[in-house]
Order: C-alpha cells, then sequence, then structure tokens
C-alpha cells in the first residue's frame, strides 16, 4: 500500500490503522488456513487500500479535545477518537507562535504550525487526491465516513493579542492557499471548508468582527449572548461561543448533587437542579437563536457518573460541542 504523505507522522499514522484493520480482520476470519493467509498478506497489496482511508471507519463525534497540545500525539489522537474540534495554546516570541499550556512547556519545535497546521494539511491532501478521474478540486474534510464535516480548530492565543493575531492569520497560509478554511465574503456568505478556525483567549474581537472578508472567526463568550450589547455578535462572526461551566452552572458539591433536579419538579437531570437547567437552556437556546453552536468548558471530569451524566445533559440540550479531556472515555460513550 502506498501512503503518498508530505510527513513522516502522518505515514506512520496511516499504516498503523491498516495494520489494525487487517489485524482486525484475520481476528474475525472464519478458520480456513488458506484465507488466513490471504488476509495476512493483504498489506502487500493496493488491491485493499484506498487513497482516502487514512480515517475509514473512524466516526466523527461532536467532541473538542480539551488541551489537544497536551496529548501524546497532538491533533493525530483527537483525529484517531473522532474528534470534530481542537486547540492550541499559542505564545508569540521571535515572531514564532509556540504551542503549550504555560511558559514551561514551550519549545522551538512545538509550534502551531509544526503540531497542527503542517499535520492537518498533509491529512487533507490524503482525503483530497489529485487523479485522473477528478475534474475539479475537492473539499473534503478530514473524515472519510463525513467528508462535509468541518474541523473547528481553536486557536487560544496567550500573549498580546493585537501582536499575536496578525502571526496567526499568517500561518494559515498553506491552509488558505489550498482553499481548505471556512470563509465570509461580504459580511453575509459563509461557505463551510474542511477546517473553521476560531481564535479564543487574547483574541481581539476589533481585529475579526469588523472584517467583512476573512477566513477566521471569534470565540464568543456564551454567557453575554442573552445580554443587552450582545446585538453585533452573529454567527457570521462567531459559529461557536463558549463559557466556563464551572463558572455559570456551577461545581459546588452542594449544588450539583446526585438528584438535584429530579424530583418532585420532574426534572431531566440526575445531577443539575432547575436553577443550573433553566441557566443551561437559556444560554444555548439564546445561542441557538443567532444560528450559534454552544460550548462549555470545565465541565467535571470526576466522578465518573457525574461526568457523564452532565455529557449527557449537555447534549440533549443541544450543545455543538461537548469537552473532554479524556478522549478514551469519551468515545467509549458515544
Amino acid at each position: 500500500m502506498h501512503l503518498p504523505l508530505a510527513s513522516s507522522s502522518a505515514a506512520a499514522l496511516a499504516l498503523a490503522f491498516w495494520s489494525f484493520d487487517i489485524v482486525r480482520q484475520v481476528d474475525a476470519a472464519p478458520g480456513s488456513p488458506a484465507l488466513q493467509n490471504i488476509l495476512k498478506n493483504t498489506d502487500r497489496s493496493d488491491l485493499y487500500g484506498y487513497p482516502t482511508d487514512l480515517t475509514r471507519g473512524i466516526i466523527p463525534i461532536p467532541v473538542h479535545s480539551h488541551n489537544d497540545y497536551w496529548r501524546d500525539l497532538p491533533f493525530y489522537s483527537a483525529l484517531s477518537a473522532g474528534c470534530i474540534s481542537i486547540e492550541a495554546d499559542v505564545w508569540l516570541y521571535d515572531d514564532a507562535l509556540l504551542v503549550g499550556h504555560d511558559l514551561s512547556s514551550l519549545t522551538k519545535t512545538r509550534t502551531l504550525q509544526s503540531l497542527y497546521i503542517d499535520p492537518i494539511m498533509d491529512v487533507l491532501r490524503r482525503q483530497n487526491p489529485r487523479n485522473p478521474y477528478i475534474t475539479e478540486d475537492t473539499r473534503n474534510g478530514i473524515y472519510d465516513t463525513d467528508p462535509s464535516q468541518t474541523l473547528y480548530l481553536f486557536i487560544d492565543v496567550k500573549t498580546s493579542g493585537p501582536k499575536t493575531w496578525p502571526h496567526v492569520i499568517a500561518a494559515l497560509e498553506p491552509l488558505r492557499a489550498a482553499n481548505y478554511l471556512t470563509t465570509l465574503r461580504n459580511n453575509d456568505t459563509l461557505t463551510t471548508g474542511p477546517v473553521t478556525v476560531i481564535g479564543t483567549g487574547n483574541t481581539p474581537l476589533n481585529l475579526v468582527g469588523p472584517l467583512p472578508d476573512r477566513d477566521y472567526f471569534y470565540d464568543a463568550p456564551l454567557a453575554n449572548l442573552n445580554k443587552e450589547g450582545s446585538q453585533e455578535i452573529t454567527k457570521y462572526i462567531s459559529p461557536i461561543a463558549s463559557t466556563s461551566f464551572a463558572t455559570v452552572i456551577g461545581m459546588d458539591r452542594a449544588i450539583l448533587t446526585p438528584g438535584g433536579g429530579k424530583g418532585e419538579g420532574g426534572e431531566e437531570s440526575l445531577w443539575l437542579n432547575s436553577k443550573q437547567l433553566e441557566t443551561l437552556r437559556g444560554q444555548i437556546e439564546a445561542a441557538k437563536k443567532k444560528g450559534i453552536g454552544a460550548r462549555y468548558w470545565g465541565t467535571p471530569g470526576w466522578p465518573v457518573r457525574e461526568r457523564n451524566e452532565v455529557w449527557r445533559t449537555l447534549l440533549k440540550e443541544g450543545v455543538a460541542l461537548v469537552n473532554a479531556d479524556d478522549l478514551e472515555a469519551v468515545q467509549g460513550y458515544f
């Protein structure tokens, strides 16, 4: 099987997926020795591979890979789990966009380009192959099972927004040149692409919102969308709006307790009380009215029962993305 990828990491990932597929087929095959032998050697033939099979069989799930850069394989770990959203914390030093949670974790080699832009480009090139049968350029997303699914790339600016954001825009050039970015034209025409870039953290709203033509967006404060002064925030500025679950909903054990919203009032959550559900629903509804998806970060990670119940409630109430640190757990949840 040929793996025409630009980076060794992407090629290694493709080979790992392929090998796993073969092993699974062999394990599940009937007992014929001849058939077993054929299956064990299919990796030597191009008959059983496809140009776009890097993510074959991976089902996209509405999950945001929180602190993605902390993972053993940033981006690729989220990709293998089916996440449709990832994030990178960026720091501007000597004109380079370094990626890390804090200053002590920064290195010269771990950059926005090396950890995210280049790997994403590698995968998208594979999902959009050129051959004699394709008459025009394609814009397939990273998942073979759903090529129309965009990947939300949250870029969390940690250093000065006005100084850092122009460097972020410049760093997107490979994706821009390949026509892989979601774009806004004339402030009213939104064209979804394989990657939707959303600035968060110190990203300045005034360097995003006023521009009628752009290929990047803004992470609006979800908790403020139903308040006065939020009229300027539209789906053309913020496809996703986020806020802290711990801050606006609450994590106090005296509040977030089993049965808090399940009792005489007939509420539908085992962990959230009626006041918390009212707040949650109000914020999600305010976002939906604007055509904006909702995301909560800072959700409980344990106990497992509490974490899963909060995930269940958020999905039931209509969030666009579930924030997750434990990808194995959230993948199993779906």
